[in-house]
């Protein structure tokens, strides 16, 4: 996988993918329409941020580049590459418990805060792709 040049595009399988950390400035696009909604991705090296029709989606920190995004009523899964180990924060139902699964391995249960935020560290490595899938329980 590689960094998106254009910030955020559709992929064939009706995924997206954003994010580009080897930027070194600060960039944005934003009103990018999928699925009916409307996107907005922040990413540079230090950051990579999405949020859907104004709301938080997605946050890491460093930057990271995301492939195949995939969000359902169940949870999300994607895959995250970055040169170095991310904090990554998700959006998701408020108080609920969801498995969280990470390069395929199950690192337990987690639950949500009152705002519905999950947060997980993710060892990555540049140009290795790591999956996460993350499943209400």
């Amino acid at each position: 996988m590689a960094v998106i040049e254009e910030l955020i595009r559709t992929e064939n399988n009706e995924t997206l993918s954003f994010g580009n950390y080897k930027l070194a400035a600060k960039s944005k696009l934003d009103n990018f329409e999928f699925g009916g909604d409307l996107y907005k991705v922040k990413t540079f090296k230090e950051i990579t941020k999405l949020e859907r029709n104004g709301m938080f989606v997605y946050e890491s920190v460093p930057g990271t580049t995301v492939s195949q995004l995939h969000v359902t009523d169940r949870g999300i899964e994607f895959n995250v590459e970055g040169p170095e180990d991310a904090q990554i924060t998700l959006e998701l139902e408020e108080q609920a418990e969801y498995q969280v699964l990470v390069g395929g391995t199950s690192v337990g249960n987690m639950k949500t805060n009152l705002g519905g935020k999950l947060s997980l560290s993710v060892e990555l490595n540049e140009d290795a792709p790591v999956a996460v899938k993350i499943e209400k329980a």
